[in-house]
């Protein structure tokens, strides 16, 4: 027998087909965690005391549901490991209508597809059927389903960390080409300045007012003429920084009272994303010295940075990188190890055990135009089966 023996495909594509029809926006995956636990309790070999919830949805407004916790007893001796996806999507695919089109699945009308990442639930059940159908050796294995994933890794940011005792490696399902491994993610920071000024008649006593929109253009003004927006590569590194929001005033002859605008940053380096970050808190407090009433006073300015992504990259000699590719190359793919500018559940997963991130279909996530192609999605159920097996 070969030691990664087939999946059955039909089974994991009617799985994926089921899931993609299944509305689930992120803090109402309720609906999806209880068809994957149907199916796997009634398809899977997996015993309903297996299956648990964490509590990290009262750590998060709104949320229905926590992470849906599988622990698969291991019928060989040895430390544990860990396979996780998210269960929510985008609003994007409400009312998604999943059809087969030759070789991908594509939406039927004018949605989003889900893809990302009922893909990875589908691969990740199918894994579970197989090792239960075929009876194949494996370690103690973690089935982690996330939520809130799409909301800013919310499920993974809150998980229980008992979840991880045990466990030596990790393995997230979440993007295409199943071949196209990613060892590492990039750390991002969310910033905020609260600009506070003075009001007063704009056509009467500008003087008496403090602008704070002429404060946050200054600012801004300085960042960007200093290089420091967009893409940016330096002698002390690379990284990106972006503003997303700025809200404030009320009215032309009214001197703007407030203001507050809202970016990011993103770096590999911790060090050098500080730095970008810190750009715009300097700029925006020489910005606040420069825009003074006629009598010499200044305006203020919060500036407060939340650390929103952190990053990661687990070396290509560790264990999750070496098992990982010496099971695809076992399955007949050529595996390739990168490190990505985006977020994945890897990034607050890696905190507890390292996790290597690998596809199973998805394509144009987020779009119109999302499809899933069933050849890719087949590579990650076979990979997710020989990265389980021993």
């Amino acid at each position: 027998m070969s030691p990664f023996p087939d999946v059955d495909f039909a089974f994991a594509e009617r799985t994926l087909l089921g899931l993609l029809a299944l509305g689930g926006p992120s803090g109402q995956e309720g609906a999806v965690a209880r068809r994957l636990t149907e199916l796997m309790v009634a398809e899977c070999g997996v015993a309903p005391g297996w299956i648990t919830h964490d509590d990290a949805h009262r750590r998060l407004a709104g949320y229905t549901v926590g992470n849906l916790v599988v622990r698969v007893p291991g019928t060989v001796p040895g430390p544990g490991r860990l396979f996780s996806t998210h269960m929510d999507t985008v609003p994007l695919c409400a009312g998604a209508v999943p059809k087969v089109d030759g070789g991908r699945v594509v939406p039927a009308g004018e949605t989003a597809l889900g893809g990302d990442d009922r893909t990875g639930c589908a691969a990740l059940v199918s894994m579970l059927h197989t090792l239960h159908a075929r009876k194949l050796a494996h370690p103690p294995l973690v089935v982690l389903f996330t939520v809130g994933e799409e909301a800013g890794l919310l499920g993974a940011r809150e998980a229980d960390p008992s979840v991880f005792a045990g466990i030596d490696m990790g393995f997230n399902v979440d993007g295409g080409a199943a071949a196209e491994m990613v060892r590492g993610a990039i750390g991002m920071q969310v910033w905020r300045a609260e600009i506070h000024g003075r009001s007063s008649h704009a056509g009467v006593y500008p003087g008496r007012g403090i602008s704070a929109i002429a404060i946050a253009a200054l600012a801004l003004a300085d960042v960007v003429g200093s290089g420091g927006f967009g893409a940016i590569a330096n002698e002390r590194g690379r990284g990106t920084s972006n503003v997303g929001v700025i809200q404030g005033g009320q009215a032309t002859n009214e001197v703007t009272r407030q203001v507050v605008v809202v970016g990011e940053s993103r770096s590999h380096d911790p060090v050098f994303l500080d730095s970008i970050t810190r750009t715009y808190a300097l700029a925006f407090e020489r910005a606040a010295d420069r825009v003074r009433t006629d009598n010499g006073e200044r305006g203020t300015v919060d500036f407060r940075v939340r650390d929103a992504l952190p990053g990661f990259a687990i070396p290509e000699d560790s264990p999750p990188c070496v098992h990982a590719c010496r099971a695809a190359r076992a399955i007949g793919l050529t595996p390739s190890l990168a490190i990505c500018d985006g977020g994945l559940d890897a990034n607050y997963l890696s905190r507890h055990v390292p996790t290597l991130t690998f596809g199973a279909g998805q394509h144009d996530p987020h779009s119109l135009g999302e499809f899933v192609d069933l050849a890719e999605f087949r590579d990650g159920c076979r990979l997710a089966v020989a990265l389980a097996t021993t």
